[in-house]
């Protein structure tokens, strides 16, 4: 059960109400997140529909970001998150066995996915700098300097949501991941 509060869609007003209804359009349903952050913090849903639009238009391709935030869930423990990624990797061209590789710092069978995966895990798991070997890996693997900044975005737009739902442990509403 959800700590904080969330309010039914259907009941929702103003921003919040303006909000739900154009992800309903977007994608047929307001996901258990978005109707708790959006209860709570119209301001921050629109901050975090923002960041994922920004993604978009990035210049990382969708299959990328999803391993940037599968890899950021897996290493919160965020349930929730790691049920909505597996569901949206699959869409994006990941199978199973590249969802679980980029999870776990395994083989996903893609080595420059693979090069991305262990950077976001180096950055999401170490303090300080980020060692220079790790940067170094992901440039040789083919990611520019504008992808890293945008992989830092992607880690950043993940970790929101990965900090609300394990504070709010909200009910997950997505085939739960392996």
């Amino acid at each position: 059960m959800s700590r904080l509060f969330t309010q039914p869609v259907s009941e929702a007003t103003g921003h919040a109400a303006q909000l739900f209804t154009a992800i309903k359009g977007a994608i047929g349903k307001v996901p258990n997140a978005y109707a708790a952050i959006g209860s709570n913090s119209p301001v921050a849903l629109e901050a975090v529909l923002n960041l994922d639009g920004a993604l978009r238009k990035s210049s990382l391709s969708a299959k990328e970001i999803e391993v940037v935030k599968l890899a950021v869930s897996q290493d919160a423990q965020c349930d929730y998150c790691l049920a909505a990624h597996t569901l949206m990797g699959g869409k994006a061209g990941l199978s199973a066995d590249a969802i679980q590789g980029v999870r776990h710092g395994q083989a996903s069978g893609d080595a420059r996915l693979d090069a991305l995966a262990t950077f976001v895990h180096s950055v999401v798991t170490t303090s300080g700098d980020v060692p220079a070997n790790v940067v170094i890996a992901v440039k040789e693997a083919g990611y520019s300097d504008a992808q890293i900044v945008d992989t830092l975005l992607a880690i950043t737009a993940i970790t929101f949501t990965n900090l609300f739902n394990r504070v709010n442990v909200t009910e997950i509403d997505f085939p739960r991941a392996a």
